[in-house]
């Protein structure tokens, strides 16, 4: 006779197969819909077609795909390597010299969260027009380059950092920096790495700012240049889902190569 425990875990991952199929249905749809002619998805073909080569043809010709892509790395790479530096290093701070004035700094820092970009967007154009920041590089970084999430997040991994090895490292010579350097980076690899993952992410799928900033066709990013096939009175769908796809393949390989290390982050940050 089947026990009940068995009929609970077999009915537990059977919830889960259907929970799963559902999630990444979205991604297997975008992606046939990729091999296809407009109007076979618009039908909603769900198995492969033989249109791949042609709507990658039709995309290559209509857009600067490859000029689109670079931009979107660049930024995101500067993006994440920069923010990761300033937050981790301004996370340390607060928690390792913590008093009563950085709390307060810390509360001011956490109530920005709430002011939505969109309050702050014309003012920051306005800004930036008149400091020649159009176009640039340093525009698409400077309204987000420190986030007050990052820097609570690497506050809060901060709080599990045997104060011990601080002491020692002192004994031994080191000054602050270099134990920032030295010790407290290769400690907490796994609150960067999921710190690298929402911080790459947000700023590969930034859309609105970039928008605003980049006036120029030159400058624009995957979100822009997959916004622009949508503009006019027809719309390929084909060729729009191959370049959403396109968009999508790099934040969910950086996803799946880093997700161990984006759990383990996410988890010591919260305790």
């Amino acid at each position: 006779m089947i026990s009940v425990t068995k009929i609970r875990t077999v009915a537990k991952y059977v919830f889960l197969t259907i929970v799963s199929l559902i999630s990444i249905f979205p991604l297997y749809w975008m992606a046939v819909s990729a091999t296809h002619a407009s109007i076979d998805v618009i039908r909603g073909a769900l198995l492969p077609g033989n249109y791949l080569f042609k709507n990658l043809s039709n995309l290559l010709g209509a857009s600067d795909v490859s000029g689109a892509m670079i931009n979107s790395f660049k930024y995101s790479i500067m993006m994440t390597i920069l923010a990761l530096f300033i937050c981790s290093l301004a996370g340390y701070g607060f928690e390792i010299y913590h008093d009563k004035a950085k709390d307060a700094i810390m509360a001011i820092l956490l109530l920005a969260m709430m002011v939505p970009f969109v309050a702050i967007m014309i003012p920051l154009f306005q800004m930036f027009s008149k400091w020649g920041l159009l176009n640039s590089t340093l525009g698409f970084l400077l309204p987000t380059l420190s986030t007050p999430f990052l820097i609570m997040l690497f506050r809060q991994s901060a709080r599990s950092f045997p104060h011990d090895i601080l002491e020692a490292a002192r004994l031994d010579g080191l000054n602050e920096f270099n134990i920032f350097l030295r010790i407290f980076i290769p400690t907490m690899k796994s609150t960067y790495a999921s710190a690298a993952i929402i911080t790459f992410m947000g700023a590969w799928n930034s859309y609105l700012w970039p928008k605003v900033i980049m006036t120029e066709k030159t400058s624009i990013t995957m979100p822009m240049l997959v916004a622009n096939l949508k503009e006019g009175y027809v719309t390929d769908y084909g060729v729009l889902m191959l370049a959403v796809l396109l968009c999508s393949i790099p934040t969910v390989i950086i996803f799946f190569v880093l997700q161990k290390q984006f759990a383990e982050g996410i988890t010591g940050a919260v305790k």
